[in-house]
């Protein structure tokens, strides 16, 4: 794996050479089986692998645009797409789509949505109806992406980090998550929730409001909401993210889930 990686860093973006091309196969074979991921958890915390996102952009200079069809339907794209989902123990409803690259992993269900290339999704996950999880985004396993979820995806910049979604998170309907926000383990997003990279996130919790960006806590409730800002004509509203609570840790997650939504009275 060591050479594999030292190659894809020293040649890129040069795709020339025969036996380059099998290495960057390889590579993409790998994302699609969850052997290689493009971000991975360690003790020190999210480690991105920017050479595998390279590989990806290597991939489809490589990859010639084709016309092929699923009747009725036609396509007409370099990306072939994931295939023997019985085998992988993967539910996948009408018209769900996921492209060769990406991975999907042992029960997950997939409702008509769309699931880009070198993106991650583990155990148990549900990507509900017209959710979209972009390039390279990671998600975490008995997670639920409700209907109308965006995760953004990301191949460039190279050192631009992706959308990370831990285990056990619930993303409230119509949800925006992009520019590598992460959102920790057991959080809950209520419905409409967007976060970029330089969305206020504010922990309402306490006597005193508390500030961050790009990262949702574990366990955190937070909700859409509004600040004012002053412009030049005025003062106006411009969306941000409360914290207004904290998700019990539980061993029973779905019993955890239910009481927090109705504790909160979170819209889903």
């Amino acid at each position: 794996m060591h050479n594999i990686k030292e190659s894809i860093k020293k040649t890129f973006p040069n795709t020339e050479s025969s036996e380059l091309k099998e290495i960057i196969f390889e590579v993409i074979s790998q994302l699609d089986s969850g052997i290689l991921r493009v971000a991975e958890s360690t003790i020190d915390g999210w480690k991105i692998n920017e050479w595998v996102k390279k590989s990806i952009l290597m991939y489809f200079s490589l990859m010639k645009m084709y016309t092929y069809k699923l009747d009725p339907l036609e396509f007409h794209d370099k990306i072939p797409l994931k295939s023997r989902y019985k085998e992988k123990e993967v539910r996948v409803v009408p018209h769900a789509i996921a492209r060769y690259g990406a991975y999907i992993s042992k029960g997950v269900i997939l409702m008509p949505s769309y699931v880009n290339i070198g993106a991650y999704i583990g155990e148990n996950t549900m990507i509900d109806t017209w959710a979209t999880v972009g390039s390279c985004a990671q998600i975490g396993k008995n997670v639920h992406l409700s209907g109308g979820v965006g995760v953004g995806g990301v191949l460039e910049p190279l050192q631009a980090e992706p959308v990370i979604i831990e285990n056990d998170v619930f993303i409230g309907s119509r949800c925006i998550i992009v520019e590598g926000v992460r959102i920790e383990r057991q959080a809950v997003l209520g419905a409409g929730v967007i976060i970029t990279g330089t969305t206020k996130i504010i922990d309402v919790t306490g006597p005193f409001p508390i500030e961050s960006k790009g990262l949702i806590p574990a366990f955190a409730v937070a909700i859409p909401g509004t600040y004012p800002k002053n412009f030049s004509s005025g003062v106006y509203q411009v969306t941000c993210v409360f914290i207004i609570g904290k998700r019990k840790e539980s061993t029973d997650k779905k019993t955890s889930l239910n009481e927090t939504l109705r504790k909160y009275s979170i819209a889903i």
